[in-house]
């Protein structure tokens, strides 16, 4: 019994401790997906990157048809052409196919990179925004990445007001 006793009693301590301790803490969380999706700066930086990419996809675009157009009449006129006539059709098609795929997979990498760093901007700002809303509401630790969050200790929307806020100042 006495036993137990050593056992239980420091076990009881630390929990009292413990309540105690968590009591006095506050806590948050930041959903920085829905920072990154619905913030002001987000919203503008997708527009902007949209506009500066538009260009260069309508190219794409155009490339894609025509190398759908070039296709069909190859097999269309296949069983009439002549034999070079085909080889240099099929190497003008292979050429232009891989001048669109250069483009295509240069296209994803430059849109990549850009998205990155409008991104990084974005949450560098929010980051900012975090730090001066757990000083001005003295809170204790803010998580931006949890299994399971409440919806009480969710600051989302404050970040997102004070992003937006802050989008007219700058």
């Amino acid at each position: 019994m006495k036993h137990i006793y050593k056992t239980l009693v420091p076990l009881l301590l630390a929990l009292a401790v413990t309540t105690a301790l968590a009591a006095d803490i506050k806590l948050g969380f930041v959903n920085g997906q829905r920072v990154v999706n619905e913030s002001p700066q987000a919203v503008r930086a997708k527009k902007k990157i949209e506009k500066e990419f538009e260009k260069r996809d309508q190219e794409l675009q155009k490339l894609s048809k025509q190398l759908q157009s070039m296709q069909e009449a190859m097999e269309k006129n296949a069983v009439t052409m002549a034999e070079s006539e085909r080889r240099n059709k099929e190497r003008e098609f292979n050429d232009l196919n891989r001048d669109f795929q250069r483009k295509q997979r240069e296209f994803r990498e430059d849109l990549n990179l850009r998205q990155n760093e409008e991104m990084a901007a974005i949450f560098e700002r929010a980051n900012k925004v975090i730090k001066q809303i757990a000083e001005a509401e003295k809170f204790d630790l803010i998580v931006q990445e949890a299994v399971y969050f409440s919806p009480r200790i969710d600051i989302t929307e404050k970040v997102i007001k004070a992003l937006g806020d802050g989008a007219a100042a700058k």
